[in-house]
């Protein structure tokens, strides 16, 4: 080995993913048998961001040894041996320039000086792309260090059951929620059934509809609509070059029409209708001027409760056009698929990614990369550079394209209606 780590820290941030615990227990693991040391900063970067002199961390509640026997048998266990949170020490830094304020920096400053207080050579983020943006100020913050000053070098595994990552084909945790989500989808379908009625399910997935199409094509669903299907035609006047508003009655009079297909064409009165909770950006400034926003600036979607608007309007349009009523039930689904139990695939696709952090920092020597994987689980790592945009230090999300084959599979499968 022609690097000088001795002792690296593993750092989780963000909401939960299954398979979690593999990118941890390998990564740790590979270094553990090579003779590096290894500590688990608990929480993000929740205890890290208060650090001070005078206010050490405290082994246990702040941060854990890892050792192996801790970690046997850990890379299927649900949930994350070392917790998560959303804290943001990159929070002020918004442009480079950002970089030489002092006040703007102290948060990422106290990060790492905390690093520093515990003897760590080197970093492994393990998030989603906010955490990635934070891994890079990061870095930046510390190539303005006085020289002679510790470097501590940082390498990023992208999290996210929503996969909308830039840079990796498809990102560990989000086939188990898909099926998780699947497998819910099925059971209201038998459950709409019975009672001659429609579910509309809000799934989680932020910003792209990644999660919303895989869910609804293996759970069967009637219908599925995401921001990628929010196209000129259902935009209200309200839109903007900068901020898209979609039209709400447009896209009701769609979800009717599918439902009245069905029901007079195929003689069906039930079924399942699928809604990405990333359709709440496209709400209008005056529906989101109240919603809260976390330390990256993203709405609280559950404050929004997309299902049950869509299910009211969706339920009221079917009575004005048929003169029935009709059941709609509005609900959110996304939580109860972060923790759980991760399939192989996921095992397999986490475990290669922490193996393949461990070869960054120390086979590979690398700062300021992300892992990731193609093919056949072949490692490659691509520069923040060229997943961050350098001027204004945000990431890029990775949208579902417009008649990709994947958008085709979800069109072709859901219930046929012309448009």
């Amino acid at each position: 080995m022609s690097h000088e780590i001795k002792k690296v820290a593993l750092l989780f941030s963000g909401g939960p993913a299954p398979a979690a615990n593999a990118v941890i227990s390998t990564c740790a693991i590979s270094c553990i048998n090579n003779g590096i040391d290894v500590v688990g900063i608990k929480h993000g970067y929740s205890s890290l961001i208060d650090y001070t002199a005078d206010k050490p961390l405290v082994e246990g509640k702040d941060y854990i040894s890892l050792h192996e026997v801790m970690l046997r048998r850990t890379r299927s266990k649900q949930g994350i041996l070392i917790g998560t949170a959303r804290t943001n020490p990159g929070k002020f830094v918004n442009a480079p320039e950002d970089l030489k304020d002092p006040e703007k920096i102290a948060p990422l400053k106290r990060t790492y000086e905390a690093l520093c207080s515990l003897g760590v050579d080197a970093l492994v983020s393990i998030g989603g792309d906010d955490t990635l943006k934070t891994a890079n100020k990061f870095k930046l913050f510390q190539e303005s260090l006085p020289e002679g000053s510790k470097k501590i070098p940082v390498v990023h595994v992208p999290k996210t059951i929503d996969n909308d990552y830039m840079g990796i084909d498809f990102t560990f945790g989000y086939f188990t929620a898909v099926e998780t989500l699947g497998t819910e989808i099925r059971n209201l379908h038998a459950d709409a059934e019975a009672g001659r009625a429609y579910f509309m399910v809000e799934s989680m997935g932020r910003s792209a509809g990644w999660l919303a199409y895989g869910a609804a094509i293996s759970g069967e669903a009637s219908m599925v609509i995401s921001v990628e299907d929010v196209t000129d035609e259902y935009l209200s006047p309200e839109s903007t070059a900068d901020r898209k508003v979609m039209d709400i009655d447009k896209l009701v009079a769609k979800m009717v029409r599918m439902m009245r297909y069905r029901q007079d064409k195929q003689g069906k009165e039930y079924g399942v209708i699928v809604v990405a909770e990333g359709l709440a950006e496209f709400l209008s400034d005056d529906v989101l001027k109240d919603v809260p926003r976390d330390d990256h600036g993203h709405i609280s979607v559950a404050h929004v409760d997309l299902g049950k608007m869509f299910a009211k309007r969706v339920a009221d349009e079917f009575e004005r056009q048929t003169g029935s009523k009709k059941k709609v039930t509005g609900l959110q689904l996304g939580y109860e698929s972060r923790c759980a139990r991760p399939q192989a695939f996921d095992v397999m696709l986490g475990s290669q990614l922490g193996v393949g952090a461990y070869r960054a920092l120390c086979e590979e020597n690398h700062n300021g990369v992300m892992v990731s994987v193609s093919g056949q689980l072949d490692l490659h790592y691509v520069p923040f550079e060229k997943l961050v945009d350098p001027a204004t230090l945000v990431t890029v999300v990775r949208f579902i394209e417009k008649d990709s084959d994947f958008h085709k599979l979800a069109r072709f499968l859901e219930t046929s209606i012309n448009d």
